[in-house]
């Protein structure tokens, strides 16, 4: 017999040693990389063992679903909010008188008269215009000291004390785009508006644009005179031009007064209403106008309003008119960033008014008409407005 093979000692321990490292190999092999690497892997081997969490980059934000991120302007910030603001426009206010006057039943003579109290004017509407955030008129006049008066038959001249009748009862703007504000010249012309400027009126026309913060909205003042002497084309150019300098300054609300129309005439000429129209088309957010002294109507266009007169107003130029009616217009806007909204009858109030508080003279007192007096003066706009209606409907077959 063969006997068994012995190896020695030290030749087991070799082998002991090797078979250790090969079954270690094997185990290598069999099992892959160690943990930190097992992620990847699993990924994508069809287990369903679950891979293992790893720390990863900070999680990026996901997309707005849609509908999400209403309230974000252009750039992510916050879109503007809707802001409500009111404005109240009245007619002719001719703060004076003129050399023809009589002294006795002038504005000035009613002036001494009150012991120099500017605040007896306008008492009966300060409140109405305190309530409001802006209101505008029309000044028919000059506020100056100059005694070089224009060549012409009624010249209109008040103390720069005057400036108080509009300052002291809420009066925030006054256009001087008419035919009386050169009545003392350059000297007046310039003397007024140092004046009101001085009290806190603002004054624009003639090329000058005044601007008003109102509740954070910037709001432009544009006014435009449309004299028979003076070429449609040029003023209307003027007053467009006035509207798109105010846009380009980032006017968010643009107004227009016009100083248009035929004295004593109940019915706005076809030229004012194209001219109120332009202004529309330009850029402007309502239109008013006076100087006919004579309250008219007025249409809606391209939803905003135009209203073509408003009468007279604190109206020194005349002791005892024969026809006081008058009116003030509100409209209240809604602004939003540079969009105006529409306006709807809802937004807009016209308010009856007599251009004094006695029906025998002019006592240059307005006063909110009541009752009979209320009706029959809407009535007589609204007759003016139907047959704006009439004549737009012709325009527009044009």
């Amino acid at each position: 017999m063969y006997a068994k093979p012995h190896c020695p000692s030290l030749v087991k321990v070799f082998l002991v040693v090797v078979i250790a490292i090969e079954l270690a190999l094997v185990g290598f092999l069999a099992f892959g990389q160690p943990s930190e690497g097992k992620e990847g892997a699993a990924a994508g081997s069809g287990s369903n063992e679950p891979a293992a969490t790893q720390p990863t980059a900070d999680p990026q934000p996901a997309a707005p679903a849609e509908g999400e991120g209403a309230g974000e302007g252009e750039g992510g910030e916050p879109a503007p909010e809707p802001v409500t603001l009111t404005i109240s426009f009245a007619g002719d206010c001719t703060l004076g008188a003129s050399p023809k006057s009589d002294p006795d039943y002038s504005f000035n003579g009613v002036y001494e008269q009150e012991g120099e109290d500017a605040s007896y004017f306008l008492k009966n509407v300060a409140d109405l215009f305190g309530a409001d955030d802006l209101t505008v008129v029309n000044l028919e006049g000059t506020l100056t000291e100059s005694k070089e008066s224009a060549d012409k038959d009624y010249p209109f001249k008040g103390s720069p004390a005057y400036a108080k009748v509009l300052s002291g009862s809420g009066v925030d703007a006054a256009t001087l785009a008419n035919d009386h504000s050169l009545d003392y010249r350059e000297q007046g012309y310039n003397d007024t508006i140092e004046t009101l400027d001085a009290d806190g009126v603002s004054t624009f026309g003639f090329g000058r644009i005044a601007y008003r913060d109102v509740k954070g909205v910037k709001v432009a003042l544009v006014g435009a005179c449309a004299l028979p002497d003076n070429p449609a084309e040029d003023y209307t150019k003027e007053m467009t031009d006035n509207i798109a300098q105010a846009k380009a300054e980032g006017a968010q609300l643009v107004v227009v007064y016009a100083n248009w129309g035929i004295e004593k005439d109940y019915v706005p000429q076809e030229s004012d209403m194209r001219l109120g129209r332009a202004a529309i088309d330009a850029g402007a957010d309502v239109v008013v106008g006076s100087h006919p002294h004579v309250v008219q109507g007025w249409e809606v266009y391209k939803g905003r309003y135009i209203v073509y007169s408003l009468g007279n107003f604190c109206y020194g130029g005349n002791s005892n008119p024969k026809d006081k009616d008058c009116l003030i217009f509100q409209e209240t806007f809604t602004v939003t960033g540079t969009e105006v909204a529409p306006a709807t009858e809802n937004d807009v109030k016209f308010i009856a008014c007599s251009v004094s508080s006695s029906s025998k003279r002019n006592n240059y007192q307005p006063t909110l008409a009541e009752d009979e007096d209320a009706e029959r003066i809407l009535a007589k706009v609204q007759e003016s407005t139907d047959k704006i209606a009439e004549m737009a409907a012709n325009l527009g077959s044009e």
